[in-house]
């Protein structure tokens, strides 16, 4: 049996900490610390770290509550 993975139709560019904290419209400190803690994914890129897209909105929606 053959397994498929999804592939997105087209690749969003990652996001600087500046961006993804704007998007999040936390400060920059914040997304610091939820990154060192674990809380939200990051991509290393060499010495600079990046936020995906997709990776943002899941983090939000599963911060949601009821």
């Amino acid at each position: 049996m053959t397994t498929q993975t999804e592939e997105p139709s087209a690749l969003l560019p990652l996001l600087t900490a500046r961006e993804a904290a704007d998007v999040l419209r936390i400060s920059e400190r914040t997304l610091w610390t939820l990154t060192q803690e674990g809380e939200l994914p990051s991509v290393r890129v060499g010495r600079s770290v990046r936020y995906d897209q997709g990776d943002l909105a899941g983090w939000i929606v599963s911060r949601k509550t009821v």
